[in-house]
This record gives C-alpha cells, structure tokens and sequence, in this order.
C-alpha cells in the first residue's frame, strides 16, 4: 500500500502537480506539458495586404466624404512664388521719416552703391569662408582691423577685395573690367582667382592677393610691450573711443557684407547659372535629373540651400515649372531639391503630395530608395512645425506608410531613427490634444498614418529594441485614451501591440502599464461586433496573461473584467452558431482541410484568455464556479466537433482541463462532470492526437471522483487508456498512466490492468521511458504498488516475466551512479536529479522491496506421485 505521506499527497494533490514557481531553465523545457494548469498557444491574427495604396484602406471606419483625398491632380501652378508674405487685414501708415543722405562712394565701391542699412549680426550672416569667421570673432572681441589690413596668419585664406568678382544681370566685373557672363568664366580659368569648397565654406583665394596692404599699427603687432601696456591703460575707453569703435564694427560689417555678396555672385554665376540654363532646355528626362542632381550638389557646396539664400525664389520658380514635365524620376528629385530649400505653408504641403502620389506605385520603390528621398521626408517630421503644417504632415506620412509597407526598407528607416521620430511625433499630439481637451480630426487623419507606418516597422527585431528603449508602450496606450472613438487609430496600436506582445520583453513592458488592461475593456465594449479590433484585444490579453500571474490578477480585478469577456463569447458564440446553420453539414475532407472563420478565431483567442487566466489560484477556483463559464464552455465542445475546428475544441478542453484542477465546494465542474466527461468521448476516439492528450488530461482531474471512474469502466475508457501506453509519445502515456493510477485507488477496479496486458504495457513504459522521465516513471511504479496492495506471490501478481524484468529494472534505477551519469547539460542533470531523488526513488524502493519479499527465484519442486 502506499505509505502515509503518499496517501496524504494524494488527498491533497489531483494527480497533476501544480508547477514550482521559478526561474525557466532549458530543463523545464521536457516537463512544460506536464503541468496540471497549462497555458494555451494560437496564431497572432492575420492581416491581408492591402491591394492598393491610399491614405484610408478599404476596411477604414471613414466614410469617402469625412476622410482627405488619396488621388489629385498637381501642377506647376499649384505652387506658390517663393517668399509671399501673408496680407495683413490692417492698413499701415506710411513712415514720417526722410532718408539721410549717402556718403560718396569709395573708389573700390559701386558708383551705383544703395542707401547704407544698419550693420547685420554677424551670428546671421552665412559664412563663406574661415577668413569671414575670423572677421565675426575679431568684431565681437572689440578688436577690429582697418579696411585692406590683414594679419600675417590670416593672409592665406582673406579675399582681397580688390580682386572680387561683382555681378551685375548680365556682366561681370573683374578688377574694374567689366565682362560677359562667357568671358568671365574664361577669365577666371586663366587667373590664380579660384571658387573652391572647404568645410562647407565657400572661398575665394588668390595667391597675389595681399600685395601692396598696408602694414599692421604698431599698437596691434604681435611682442609688442608698448602695445600691451597701451591696451592696459586703455581698459576704460573714453567716449570717443567707444565712439570710433562702433564706426570702426559698422565699417567692418559694411565690408564683410560686400565680401559675401560678392563671393555669392561669383558662385552664383560660374556654378549654378550654367545648370539652370541646362534645365530650362529640358532637351530629355535623363539630362534634366543630371543637372538637377549636380545643381543639389552644388547648392550644398555654396552653403545655399535652406530658406536664407537671396535668390533661392530664382531657384524655386525653376524647380515649380518642371513639376509638369510628369517624370516620377524627375519629381522625386524636384521634390528633395524643394524640400533642401525649405519651403512652408502651401509649397510644403504641395512638396509632400507630389512624393505622395509618387510612392503610391510599388514600382517606383527602387527610384525612392536610390535617391534616399527618405531622409528628407523623416526632417520635415523633425524640423517643421506640426500645428501649422498638420495636412503636409499628413501626405508626408502617407508616404513614409507606404514606404514602411516594403520590408526592404525597414532597416534603413530604423537605422535613421524612424521610431524615435514617429513616437515624438504622436507625443505632440497627444500634448496638443491634452491642451485643446479635445480630439482634432486632422489629428486623427495624421494618427491612422504613423501608427500604421509604425505598425509595418514592428514586425522587425531593430524596431522592438527603439519601442521598449523609448518606452513607446504608455505613449500608444495614451493615443487609445485620446482616441477611443477613432476605430482606425485603435485597430492600427492593436495591430502593433499584437505584434510586439508575441515577445516576452515587450509583453512585460506592456503588462507593467496597468492602466492597459482597463483601456483593452472599453476597447471590447465599445467595438464588440467589430472583429478586426477585438479579435486583436483579445489576443493581446492572451498573450500578457500566458506567463504573468501578475498580469492575471491586475486584469481580473479591473471591473467588469470577466463579464466583458462572457458577453463577446456569448456574441460570437451566437454569430457561429447562426454561420453554421446557413452552411449546414460540410464534406468531412473540407472540414479538415479550412482555416477557422473569423467568429471561430475570436472564440479561440477568448477561451486562451479563460484558460491563462485560470491558473491563478485565485482566479481559477472563481471562474470553476461561474455556470457561465462552464456553460460556454461545455456547449463549445457538445455542438463543435474536432473537424469542424480543431484548435476551439483543444482550447475549450484546456480550459475545462485548467478549471477541473481545483476541487472546491461550489464548483460548476464537479456538478457538470459526468455531462463533461460524456462531451469527451468523441474527442478520445478521434484521428486527432493533440485532442486526445487534451481529453485524457481533463479525465486524469476527473478521475479522483468515484462516479467518473465508473463512468470510465463503464464505457471502456479504462482501454482505451492501457492502449494509450503503446503510443510511444511520453505525454499521452503520462496521462493515461495517472488515469489508471486513480482508478486502482478503488480496490474494485484493479484488475482492470490484467484487460488489455495493461502490467506489461506499464513495465514498457518504464523501460522505454524512465531513464528520460522520471516523472512518468514515478506514476508507473505507484499504479504498480496500488495494484499489488495484496500481493501474496510476485509472480501471480506479475507474471513470472514481468516480475524479474521489474526486478532488474527497478534495481538498476536506484543506482544512482548509473542512471544520473548521462551527457546531460547542467540544467538538465540537475532536473532529473530532482525528480530522481523526491519522485521516482522512494516509491520505487519499496516496490522493489515488497517485489523481493514476495519472490524467490528458486524453481518449485514438482509434487511426487504416488
């Protein structure tokens, strides 16, 4: 019989062991199935590519006349002359001031010279060479130079001005010589005066340049004592100091402005001059994006793009007029030439719908990416303002969306920090929409966009990583807040947390914000017949509740929690059973052969939810006592068959599995479990082995109750279970063991095991099995040690063969050296050590002993005749 403390667990334990709370070791791994409470696996919902691309999908909650067009026409004249200032509604007074009169020009300034203007910060003035840097850095010190005076350092990189070359509209002047546009060029060629490019400055150098300067005031030569001593006493200056200083800074700005200018001009006219001619002969497409390739290039060399350059309204006027040309090869590079040079309001906004509809054509995904136009989509994310260019905004996201949706893209627009930019961008408006207290529709429009752009970015490792660095998750938990009402907005973050949830760091992340849980039950309430979203829901609890027992409790004590999830079973439960009566009985090869409908799938996530859920102990004995639970369940399993859906069946036998471990008073399982254990049968004699694992599990709970072990003997389920043993699968001879385990409690039912060769079965499980599993070992010798209980000879009890290979076996078991000295990994060594030692070695000791007592190998006798 089986000792005091073994008959104590019994009592206290159904046959399944609850598993140890710890940290999961590769061991852990053999014994997952094993546990009496399991969680339950399924496929994250699918989501077909959409055919088309358009701002607003097909399966969009926005009606055509609520939502911003997809498709437009755009033309050069939909863009605005650069740099229109908006009219003001009020009428200004004209200035009561007369202009001074101009000083006489010096001989190196245009006789043509316009009234002077105040002197210009030099912090704002664009630098065209390092000698114009010095000159800023010398002003703001206190220390300027004389006009032509120049320090002996500084001579290798300062323009003389002398020797600068000044523009007019079509004549260059060149040391007081004045030459076409074509012989300047020529000139220029053949003179030491050169246009280079260094650090992003332009210069302008000459190797004579400095010949004939007039030399440095004894006061500012370097080693000077009397200099310095002089700047010493001359710490305070007097008034008129001050006075010829400010004189002494205006004249040097005057200069500096005049140098730029001039530097400007000479770029202008041998640089860019001659592209613009190319591009206004439009001579072919393939020419045309060549000089607008090298007119970007030489733009970015002359520190010229951005919105500070005088003639850039020249430059845009160019640009807008090609747009009609109708190239998407040449739009693109329209578009980033326009987007280098900063445009706003409607020429922004006419920018990004150009790229737009240029993205929206698959095919031109290789010109996007070879002219890495997304770069420059993901700035004007950055740098423009979002109130006031939110319709941009929005086309510019349209693109990057569909830009996203091409996998090849993925790395480089995480590599440029796509996520970070996206999630800054939903911060604004989550600020924006907290300070207005309301949600705007076009914020809603430019939300559906970035989240399903961010949406295709999480199906990438690199994207989870930026999700969980910038804590991402309470910021789209936030939007869901926000814009509950926005089915579009939802579905999309339900999409990205589905996908992010299928991995343990990000379903950690999320499962710590606990103000998730409350947020996916007014999701379920508010969209329960909308099965896109809630399909999705659900899936999400499912998987924060499959390994956290944290998250368990936090969702079962949100209100209303589980009467949320009856009422969607209850809703789809009804939507299944209609579909079923319009299509009536199917070919049993069909039924086989069909993925699950899209109210089957919902109702296969929602038991996933009910089974996780279930293992809390807290939870599990409340859900048990639920009639509503247990009613859905169990019409689940009496109205689906196997075929008709194999994973609804398995998972709504895994939660009566998981509810059927707990053995309370007020149980709905122990009042239903003769109805549970007849919806069962079908499932056993079933083609289908993981439903008949599942089935034969729920009858190891129930099998502790007198009335289903005869109900088991009474139908022959009892062989059904001794056949089991021949399967060669460890987990359905597990449980098949401890079905035949409970049943030889009942000292009525042991000789049973003699039906079928159930003793030999159950020695080969041992053999084949108990140097791997020591587990299924341990109940093996147990139903063994149960059925031997009045043992009076080994053999009879036996059977001589089986009796010595229990013997040999057994012994060779408890051998600790031999079994435990396998090429196991140290997890694994140590797993099977704790079982060894706590399971399968005390009960398998004394049914060695009791073997022994009760054996001899010496022959009888045979009886004299007499």
């Amino acid at each position: 019989m089986l000792s005091p403390s073994d008959k104590k667990l019994e009592k206290l334990d159904p046959f399944y062991r609850p598993s140890v709370s710890k940290q999961k070791t590769s061991a852990e791994i053999i014994s997952e199935a094993r546990n009496a409470l399991r969680t339950v696996r399924t496929q994250r919902p699918f989501t077909p590519r959409e055919d088309q691309r358009k701002l607003f999908g097909p399966a969009s909650s926005r009606t055509p006349e609520n939502r911003p067009p997809s498709s437009f026409s755009l033309h050069a004249s939909c863009f605005e002359s650069p740099d229109l200032r908006p009219v003001s509604g009020t009428r200004l007074s004209p200035l009561q001031l007369k202009p001074k009169t101009p000083t006489s020009p010096t001989t190196e300034e245009d006789p043509c010279l316009s009234l002077p203007k105040p002197p210009v910060d030099p912090a704002k003035i664009r630098r065209i060479s390092s000698a114009r840097a010095r000159l800023f850095r010398a002003a703001s010190q206190g220390v300027l130079l004389p006009d032509r005076t120049l320090l002996p350092a500084e001579s290798k990189k300062t323009v003389k001005p002398k020797e600068i070359v000044t523009t007019g509209d079509s004549m260059v002047k060149i040391n007081g010589i004045y030459l076409s546009e074509s012989n300047a060029v020529d000139h220029l060629k053949s003179h030491p005066l050169q246009l280079t490019y260094d650090g992003g400055f332009s210069e302008v150098k000459e190797q004579d340049m400095f010949k004939g300067t007039t030399s440095l005031p004894s006061h500012l030569r370097s080693g000077g004592d009397q200099g310095r001593r002089h700047a010493r006493a001359s710490s305070c200056p007097s008034r008129s100091d001050l006075s010829r200083l400010e004189t002494t800074a205006s004249k040097a700005n005057l200069q500096e402005k005049d140098t730029e200018k001039e530097a400007d001009e000479v770029f202008w006219n041998t640089r860019i001059v001659p592209i613009l001619h190319e591009l206004e002969k439009e001579e072919n497409i393939e020419t045309v994006c060549a000089a607008c390739t090298q007119l970007h290039h030489a733009l970015e060399e002359g520190n010229m793009l951005g919105n500070k350059f005088k003639r850039r309204s020249i430059l845009l006027k160019t640009l807008y007029k090609l747009v009609d040309v109708g190239s998407d090869l040449l739009s693109l590079k329209l578009a980033k030439l326009i987007l280098a040079l900063k445009v706003s309001r409607k020429n922004l906004l006419n920018v990004c719908k150009l790229i737009f509809t240029i993205s929206r054509s698959e095919k031109n995904d290789s010109l996007i990416q070879n002219d890495s136009i997304l770069e420059s989509l993901l700035e004007v994310l950055s740098s423009e303002d979002l109130q006031t260019n939110t319709e941009a905004f929005l086309y510019c996201m349209g693109a990057i969306k569909f830009i996203s949706g091409n996998t090849g893209f993925l790395n480089e627009m995480i590599s440029k920090g796509a996520v970070e930019i996206l999630m800054n961008l939903i911060k604004q408006i989550n600020e924006n929409t907290k300070k207005c207290g309301a949600c705007l529709p076009n914020s809603g429009h430019l939300l559906v966009q970035v989240t399903a752009a961010l949406r295709n970015l999480a199906d990438s490792p690199l994207a989870r990583r930026e999700f969980l660095s910038i804590r991402a998750l309470p910021d789209l938990c936030t939007v869901i807040e926000w814009y509950m009402g926005d089915k579009d907005v939802c579905t999309n973050i339900a999409r990205i947390f589905s996908k992010l949830t299928s991995y343990h760091d990000c379903c950690a992340a999320l499962a710590n914000y606990s103000r998730c849980y409350a947020l996916f039950l007014n999701l379920i309430n508010k969209y329960q017949k909308k099965q896109d979203l809630v399909i999705r829901i659900v899936f999400i609890l499912g998987n924060l509740t499959a390994k956290n027992n944290q998250a368990r409790e936090q969702f079962f004590k949100e209100k209303g929690s589980i009467q949320t999830l009856l009422s969607l079973f209850q809703t789809f439960h009804e939507l299944d059973l209609n579909s079923q009566k319009r299509v009536g009985d199917r070919d049993a090869q069909a039924k086989a052969q069909r993925q699950p409908s899209g109210v089957e799938d919902v109702l296969i996530k929602l038991t996933r939810v009910l089974a996780n859920i279930a293992i809390h102990p807290r939870i599990g004995p409340a859900l048990a006592a639920k009639p509503q639970v247990v009613g859905l369940l169990l019409t689940t399993l009496e109205y689906k068959s196997i075929d008709d859906c194999e994973e609804l069946v398995i998972n709504a036998t895994a939660t009566i599995n998981n509810l059927s471990y707990y053995q309370v008073k007020n149980s709905v399982i122990h009042d239903k479990k003769l109805s549970i254990a007849e919806s069962l049968l079908k499932l056993l004699v079933s083609n289908n082995m993981d439903g008949i694992l599942e089935a034969v599990r729920v009858f190891g709970n129930l099998s502790q109750y007198r009335d289903i072990c005869d109900f088991i003997v009474q139908k022959n389920v009892h062989k059904f279970m001794i056949a089991l043993l021949d399967a060669k699968h460890q987990d359905i001879c597990f449980s098949a063991c401890g079905v035949l385990l409970n049943l030889t409690v009942d000292k009525d039912k042991r000789v049973i095991l003699r039906d079928g060769g159930g003793i030999k079965k159950l020695v080969d499980c041992l053999k084949d099995f108990g140097p791997t599993d020591w587990q299924l070992a341990c109940l093996v010798c147990k139903t063994l040690w149960n059925f031997s209980e009045n043992i009076t000879n080994a053999s009879s009890c036996f059977g001589d063969e089986d009796t010595n290979t229990l013997s040999v076996l057994l012994s060779s078991f408890l051998d600790e050296e031999l079994v435990l000295d396998g090429s196991f990994d140290q997890d694994l060594k140590n797993y099977h050590r704790l079982h060894w030692e706590t399971e399968f070695k005390p009960v398998a000791q004394q049914l060695l002993n009791r073997i022994q007592s009760h054996h001899t190998f010496l022959e009888p006798l045979p009886i004299p005749s007499f």
